[in-house]
C-alpha cells in the first residue's frame, strides 16, 4: 500500500496557498514588513501569526522525541480530522469506518464531506471486532477511525487488535488519542515509524487544561503531514493560541501533577459510585471520565439537572443503554456529585 495511492487526485496536483510569511521566513526585529497589508501599529497581535507555528512545533517535537516535520497543528482536533477526510476521501465515492459508541464528529465530518460511513459496533467489552471490520472493507474504504482511550466508554483498545488493523486495513488508520495522558497504555506515537498509514490526533484540551484555546495536534509520517499542510488554511492557529500553548508546555511538571490529581479523583469517584443504589455497572476508565450504567439514565439525568449538576446522557449510543458519563471534576465537585446522587430516589 502506497500513501500516494490513497490521496485524492485533485489534492495531489493542488498548489497550496503561499502566504506572505511563507515567502519570507528570515524575520528579525530590524526588518520593516510592508508585505502583508497588516496594520503597522504594534499591539502584540497586529502581525499575522507564524503559519507553520515553528516555535510551538519545536517544543512539541522535543517533548515527544520526534521531528517537527511529523507534526501538524489544527484549530482543535476537529479541524485536523476534517483535513484528513478532505485529503483521502473522494466525495460521493469513498467511505470511512467508525466503531460506535465513539466520538460523534467522525460521522458529522464525513457527512459534511459527502463521505459514506460504515459502522461496526464495538463488542460488549467495547473492543474492536477486528474480523468484522476487515470483512466490511472494499476499495473505497479509505479511513478507519479508532478512539483509544475510547469516548464514551473510557477504555483503551487491545494492542494486538490495533496492530492487526494497522497491518491489514488497506487505508489510513486514525488512532484518536485525545485522552492518552490519562491512560497506562503507551501512546502509539512511539511506533509511528512502523506504520506509514498511521495518523495520531492528540489535543491540549484535556490533560493540558486548555480547551478554550482550541489547539489540536496531528502526528503522522512526513509524507502525510506534507500533504495536510498543502490544504490547511494559512493562519489556522492564531497568535494568542500559540502563546498560551507555549506557556503551558513550558511547565510540564504542573501538567503532570494535575493529571495525577485527576487520576486520584477518578479512582475515588469510581469507588464511591459503588455505594449508589441505582448504579449497576461502573466501566473501567483510562480517561478523565467514568461511564456508569444506571437503572434509568433519562430519569437520573433530569434529576441531576434539577440539582444543578450537568453530566452526559449516553443512553442513545450503541452499547450504552441507560449510561451516564461523569467527567472528573475537582474534589469539591466530585463530592457534591456523590452527595447529590445519594439523595436521589
Amino acid at each position: 500500500m502506497k500513501i500516494q495511492d490513497l490521496i485524492r487526485d485533485n489534492i495531489k496536483s493542488l498548489k497550496p496557498y503561499s502566504s506572505a510569511r511563507d515567502e519570507y521566513k528570515d524575520a528579525s526585529s530590524n526588518m520593516v514588513f510592508l508585505d502583508a497589508n497588516e496594520n503597522p501599529y504594534n499591539n502584540g497581535v497586529n502581525r499575522y501569526p507564524d503559519p507553520q507555528q515553528s516555535n510551538l512545533k519545536n517544543v512539541l517535537a522535543q517533548q515527544k522525541g520526534i521531528s517537527k516535520d511529523n507534526i501538524l497543528l489544527g484549530n482543535g482536533s476537529d479541524e485536523v480530522l476534517d483535513l484528513i477526510l478532505r485529503v483521502f476521501c473522494e466525495p460521493n465515492k469513498d467511505k470511512i469506518i467508525t466503531l460506535p459508541p465513539t466520538y460523534g464528529m467522525y460521522e458529522v465530518l464525513a457527512n459534511v464531506n459527502a463521505v459514506d460511513v460504515i459502522k461496526i459496533n464495538l463488542s460488549e467489552s467495547f473492543q474492536p471486532k477486528v474480523d468484522d471490520i476487515l470483512n466490511s472493507t472494499d476499495q473505497y474504504s479509505k479511513i478507519l477511525f479508532l478512539s483509544s482511550p475510547n469516548n464514551p466508554s473510557g477504555n483503551s483498545f487491545n494492542i494486538k487488535n490495533v496492530e492487526r488493523l494497522l497491518l491489514n486495513f488497506n487505508g489510513i488508520v486514525v488512532i484518536d488519542e485525545a485522552y492518552i495522558d490519562f491512560s497506562d497504555q503507551k501512546s502509539w506515537l512511539n511506533r509511528l515509524e512502523e506504520f506509514p498509514n498511521l495518523i495520531i490526533p492528540q489535543t491540549l484540551s484535556k490533560a493540558y487544561c486548555m480547551a478554550g484555546i482550541r489547539l489540536g495536534i496531528c502526528y503522522a509520517s512526513t509524507e502525510i503531514i506534507a500533504v495536510l499542510n498543502k490544504i490547511k488554511p494559512p493562519y489556522n492557529i492564531n497568535e494568542l493560541t500559540q502563546q498560551k500553548a507555549l506557556e503551558r508546555l513550558s511547565i510540564p511538571e504542573d501538567v503532570k501533577n494535575e493529571i495525577q490529581n485527576i487520576l486520584q479523583q477518578r479512582n475515588w469517584l469510581a469507588e464511591k459510585l459503588k455505594n449508589i443504589a441505582f448504579v449497576e455497572i461502573i466501566y473501567p476508565s483510562d480517561a478523565n471520565f467514568v461511564l456508569v450504567k444506571v437503572d434509568n439514565a433519562i430519569k437520573r439525568y433530569d434529576q441531576l439537572i434539577q440539582k444543578g449538576i450537568v453530566v452526559r446522557n449516553r443512553t442513545n449510543q450503541p452499547g450504552c443503554e441507560n449510561c451516564l458519563r461523569f467527567t472528573i471534576g475537582t474534589k469539591t465537585e466530585n463530592e457534591k456529585l456523590i452527595t447529590t446522587l445519594k439523595t436521589l430516589s
